[in-house]
């Protein structure tokens, strides 16, 4: 049997088998980052109505101290109680000092430095009788709109030096008839009034307080055969009242 390659097979090279690649790998895209939103400058923080008080209180002491005149007292109260952020109450104290003994300055923030919570204020009836006795109101209570005084063979003692206003205007109305009715205010709240004496005698100490938005405290009514006296206590602030009561 003939085992030679045929014709057809002769000067024919095998054909190699070619090696397939792998098929490629889709790459992960790179995961992109959300933005970082920039931190917000310390002067652009809103700033509360505790901060704005707080920058008020220091401008009513530096007018006090004599630090600042009536005009420029006058223009920082409006300042303060406009202004939205930090940056804005900043440059209303930069040259006076506080009661630490530096400048406000950003690095301490007025919400930083708080006071000590006061104790609540007590709830008060509107109106205070003495018949041939006594009242007397004093310490931290809540003063209203109104207040109304009678005196009959008695004596009444208002005080108001430590009291919280809760309005912008308190009208006290007094009678008193064979007794008497006194009266005393913050020397930084506003003091007008005045009533009738028949043989007795009814006297107002009137004055103006610098801030325009401290709370007004009127006086009115008669004494017959007796007295009212009101005027400020010197050396007694207010430093408490409802200042959304007192908006523009």
């Amino acid at each position: 049997m003939d085992t030679s390659p045929s014709p057809d097979d002769q000067g024919q090279q095998p054909v190699p088998m070619t090696k397939q690649e792998p098929a490629a790998v889709p790459q992960a895209q790179p995961a992109v980052a959300a933005p970082v939103a920039a931190p917000v400058a310390e002067a652009d923080l809103r700033c509360s109505d505790a901060d704005r008080e707080r920058v008020a209180d220091l401008l009513r002491d530096a007018y006090a101290e004599g630090r600042l005149t009536v005009g420029e007292h006058s223009e920082r109260i409006e300042a303060a109680y406009a202004a939205k952020t930090f940056g804005d109450l900043v440059p209303l104290t930069r040259d006076l000092p506080v009661a630490t003994g530096a400048p406000l300055s950003m690095e301490k923030p007025p919400l930083q430095q708080q006071r000590t919570p006061l104790p609540p204020a007590r709830q008060e009836a509107p109106t205070m009788v003495a018949v041939f006795g006594g009242a007397e109101r004093k310490g931290r209570w809540r003063v209203g709109p109104h207040l109304k005084a009678v005196a009959v063979f008695g004596g009444v003692e208002i005080d108001l030096t430590d009291a919280v206003f809760e309005s912008p205007e308190v009208v006290i109305e007094v009678t008193a008839i064979f007794g008497g009715v006194d009266i005393k205010v913050p020397e930084n709240v506003s003091l007008h009034g005045g009533g009738v004496g028949i043989f007795g005698g009814f006297s107002v100490r009137e004055q103006t307080a610098a801030d325009p938005y401290a709370p007004v405290v009127r006086v009115k009514g008669a004494a017959v055969f007796g007295g009212c006296e009101a005027k400020p206590r010197r050396g007694k602030k207010l430093r408490e009242w409802a200042r959304k009561q007192l908006d523009r």
